[in-house]
């Protein structure tokens, strides 16, 4: 079993999670909701996709831009 699929697993028992991670591709996958901080602070919170498909400021967009093509 994957950690994906533990995670989806512990789910469905309708058990609250957090998850720290730099796995953005893990992040998206399992997430409801992603929270993105810098240095302490959250910078931009959201759904995946919000997140994902529609950041807002510049300091997530590079994030997700070194992240993603790692």
């Amino acid at each position: 079993m994957n950690k994906a699929e533990l995670i989806a697993k512990v789910a469905e028992k309708n058990i609250t999670m957090i998850i720290v991670t730099h796995e953005m591709e893990f992040a998206k996958e399992v997430a409801d909701r992603v929270v993105f901080m810098d240095k302490g602070v959250i910078v931009e919170e959201g759904t995946p996709k919000e997140i994902f498909e529609e950041a807002k400021t510049s300091r997530l967009k590079e994030f997700l831009g070194a992240m993603l093509r790692a």
